[in-house]
């Protein structure tokens, strides 16, 4: 090939073209996705938010059910606490009750047996006699005193006369004897009256001054036509003894 030959001409690139416009088919089809992803959104949106709502509902609900369940077992426990308190105050009524009814029928039960020993075929024969003796503080200085006299050698027959005390003690570190009139305080007061067939309870009143000590008291019974017959008891033992009889 020679210098001078021609070179070829250059080969033009195509020209380049613009995209196509989409096909309306193909527009309607990508709207209805959208459509349908968009509607699917709120429909997920809206059931959200009606289960949290529903949720928080049930919550309050079981909150106030738990609440009103609570209250009424505070209410049934409350019940019964003070039902058992109840309970439990009277038992101890009933204890103390039975055991009032106990020392009862233990001192029923003496008294038959004194009774018995007393007016029994086998019993002993006895005169005019001070069984026993009982004296109680009343207070500023008063006592109250229960005795019993008892006779079964005339069976049938009345013993009547009339029965005085006198107590024996220190004031101021000497020896003391208060007579019937002392304790009475009064000057003439023959003594109490009694009569009884088998046995009878007396009873009265004394007055001990507010220095007096006593250590002893005496029961005197005075019969009617008879001879007079004295007793007597330490008044520590007294003070401490059951009513007599027992």
């Amino acid at each position: 090939m020679t210098d001078d030959a021609v070179p070829p001409a250059p080969v033009d690139a195509p020209p380049e073209t613009e995209a196509a416009p989409m096909p309306a088919e193909a527009r309607r089809l990508l709207y209805g996705v959208l459509l349908v992803l968009a509607v699917s959104l709120a429909f997920g949106a809206w059931g959200l938010w009606k289960t949290l709502v529903e949720g928080g509902g049930d919550g309050q609900a079981t909150s106030q059910a738990a609440r009103a369940k609570l209250d009424e077992l505070e209410q049934r426990v409350a019940t019964l606490t003070r039902s058992d308190q109840i309970s439990r105050d009277a038992n101890r009524d009933l204890q103390g009750t039975l055991a009032e009814r106990d020392e009862e029928i233990a001192g029923l039960r003496a008294d038959v047996a004194f009774y018995e020993r007393f007016v029994g075929a086998t019993s002993q024969r006895r005169g005019l006699t001070v069984h026993a003796l009982q004296v109680q503080p009343q207070g500023g200085g008063a006592w109250h005193f229960t005795t019993t006299l008892t006779q079964n050698l005339n069976r049938g027959a009345t013993s009547s006369g009339r029965l005085t005390l006198s107590v024996e003690g220190t004031r101021g570190g000497a020896l003391e004897r208060l007579s019937w009139a002392d304790l009475r305080r009064q000057a003439r007061n023959p003594g109490v009256e009694y009569s009884f067939k088998y046995f009878q309870q007396i009873e009265g009143d004394l007055l001990l001054p507010a220095d007096f000590q006593p250590l002893r008291v005496r029961v005197r019974a005075v019969p009617t036509g008879g001879t007079p017959v004295e007793q007597a008891f330490p008044w520590a033992e007294a003070a401490a003894r059951p009513a007599p009889g027992a």
